[in-house]
């Protein structure tokens, strides 16, 4: 079957056993038959462990075929005498090698089933959320090649250029906004062209949507009656102001890392990928990475690393392969009882997180979503898509959007809005229950900072995920300008005629402490877990990785991911996951970092006033 590895100067795991299980055995008749002493036999049977050992030993070993790890695989193996090993704890992304087969993932509009099925996704909870009426929030992450790329919305946005100044200010030097910029383009190819901001030759495709909803329209409308700027590219030049946002779609397909990156390189007999494999710990020779160990099939392997072995778990896998391995706080290890390879304290905190809620609004006209999600309606539209990639499937319906300033005084936008012509109910594992809209609106720069710790020593076991949401007074006060000024935009004229009454909070919410308690009970994760093994210099006690990517106190073992951030962007996290690995895959090649000078940004005229 594919997914038996098949690395370059690498044989198959199963015939290793086989050969090092003949060896000793052939060593251990020699031994009666012939009288070979003990010592002898010993040198027999290391030597026989190193040729096995040497049979599975590639010069990368990368941990996640996600958003990261696609990425890396496909550009360490652009140099043929490199060998890569993948090795992905879910599946493939495809059925017998088509997409229409696994349509759930593929078919934009679809995006909802595997948010909520475990089959794809690690299905993790949070611990109970004291500053949230105790609530025990839910999270998605994608276990499945692509990642959570494979799952996500689909929306692609970059961030705020000062949030890669911000980066290079708190230790991650290099990671500035003209050293990233370069290697967002290189991942891009835009359906616009190429640009300034946007690139028109990577393997990422980049599309804007295609609905033309006339809900969408109403929403841009009222955005600019109630006196905020339209942007035409909120990834480039202006991102303050709403617009029409980019999107991972191509074709009318989800464009995942796995399509973009990983199905272009699996025919590289200098790849081998392995799916359905659980890395269970990091291999070290004193500080020294060497490979993993993994569980495949039931049976425990390993996989060596003659160059590195790089980790691209995400926030959550990442820090708590590292713990497993014996790398993190040393006194939380010694409780578990996993020896302590290096004390680095950083591991699991500065969990940060984006947090969301949705403010939502009847429609008097029965133009919403509501009528596609009847079950004979999606049967037409699943068989449009299955024919043709087109049609209301072929989209994520989040087409329009924006980012604004909570206050003046703010330097860059804090708090973004996602447009749906639709209602969305717990995830989308409730149906919708009437033609309604929505905004999903949050802050971008939360200061409630939560941690990630390992339960067990058991790799099974989900780790304790504690991201202390709302804990801050400052998150508090802009949950309540985010749900004042969404009221304010759809109270415009332009919504005029599709307004009905308010579903959520709904008109009985007034007060701030009544908009507080609504925060409390509503507000959900938007998916965007991030900056648990920070990325900063050698002199923060906190950090975890140096700005090399390379994993403090050791050797051989790196991080690229989104755990590496040293703190949040401002918007969606896969599009700058995907540039961090574009640039780690250049300092992994050893080449100079791409860079572009003096770009322009756009800068409010005065932060005197909000907007």
């Amino acid at each position: 079957m594919s997914y038996l590895i098949k690395g370059v100067k690498c044989c198959s795991p199963v015939n290793q056993m086989h050969k090092v299980t003949g060896t000793l055995f052939k060593a251990h008749v020699l031994k009666n038959l012939l009288g070979i002493n003990e010592q002898q036999f010993k040198i027999s049977r290391t030597s026989s462990q190193l040729s096995s050992e040497k049979a599975n030993c590639y010069n990368y070993v990368i941990v996640g075929a996600g958003s990261a790890g696609c990425v890396l695989a496909n550009r360490l193996t652009e140099d043929p005498l490199s060998t890569v090993l993948l090795l992905e704890a879910g599946p493939k992304d495809t059925l017998l090698g088509s997409k229409r087969l696994m349509w759930k993932i593929h078919m934009p509009a679809a995006l909802t089933y595997n948010l909520c099925d475990e089959k794809y996704n690690w299905y993790y909870h949070t611990t109970s959320q004291k500053h949230m009426d105790n609530r025990i929030m839910y999270w998605p992450r994608g276990r499945v090649w692509g990642g959570s790329s494979s799952l996500n919305a689909m929306v692609y946005i970059r961030g705020h250029a000062e949030d890669y100044n911000r980066w290079s200010r708190e230790g991650a030097i290099g990671w500035d906004y003209e050293h990233c910029l370069p290697y967002f383009k290189k991942a891009q190819t835009h359906e616009l062209g190429p640009d300034q901001y946007r690139g028109g030759n990577g393997p990422l495709y980049v599309s804007r949507g295609k609905t033309n909803h006339p809900l969408h329209h109403a929403f841009l409308e009222a955005t600019q009656q109630a006196g905020y700027p339209f942007t035409d590219d909120m990834n480039g030049y202006q991102q303050e102001g709403f617009g029409w946002m980019d999107m991972t779609v191509h074709q009318g397909q989800r464009w995942s890392t796995a399509s973009a990156y990983l199905r272009p390189a699996i025919s590289r007999p200098n790849l081998s990928v392995a799916e359905k494999t659980l890395v269970t710990k990091i291999l070290f020779q004193g500080t020294k990475s060497i490979g993993v160990e993994y569980v495949k099939n039931g049976q425990r392997k390993k996989a060596f690393a003659s160059k590195e072995v790089i980790l691209s778990g995400g926030a959550i896998n990442s820090p708590q392969l590292l713990m497993l391995s014996g790398i993190g706080n040393a006194d939380d290890l010694k409780k578990l009882g996993i020896p302590v390879i290096c004390h680095l304290p950083g591991v699991g905190q500065n969990l940060q997180d984006h947090l969301e809620v949705y403010v939502q609004q009847k429609c008097t006209k029965p133009i919403t979503l509501y009528n596609a999600q009847k079950p004979v309606n999606m049967v037409k539209i699943g068989l449009e898509w299955l024919w043709k990639f087109t049609g209301e499937g072929a989209t994520a319906h989040l087409e329009s959007g924006g980012f604004i300033r909570s206050e003046p005084g703010v330097p860059h936008p804090n708090i973004q809005f996602h447009f749906l012509p639709s209602q969305v109910i717990d995830h989308g594992r409730v149906a919708s229950t009437m033609e309604a809209y929505q905004v999903h609106v949050g802050p971008m720069r939360s200061t409630s900072v939560g941690w990630v710790k390992l339960k067990s020593s058991d790799p099974n076991d989900h780790p304790i995920i504690e991201p202390n949401y709302m804990s801050t007074e400052r998150d508090i006060w802009e949950f309540r300008q985010c749900v004042k000024l969404t009221r304010e935009i759809f109270a415009q004229k332009a919504f005029e005629k599709f307004r009905g009454p308010e579903i959520q909070p709904g008109n009985h919410v007034q007060s701030d402490k009544e908009i507080d308690a609504f925060i409390r009970q509503k507000a959900d994760s938007a998916y965007h877990p991030s900056c648990t093994c920070k990325m900063g210099q050698l002199s923060d006690s906190t950090a975890v990785v140096d700005p090399q990517t390379k994993v403090i106190g050791v050797e051989n073992l790196r991080i690229v991911d989104a755990s590496i951030m040293p703190s949040i962007v401002s918007g969606n996290l896969n599009a700058p996951t995907i540039m961090i690995a574009e640039k780690a895959a250049d300092i992994i090649k050893g080449l100079p970092s791409l860079q572009e000078k003096n770009v322009p940004v756009y800068k409010p005229k005065t932060l005197e006033t909000q907007r």
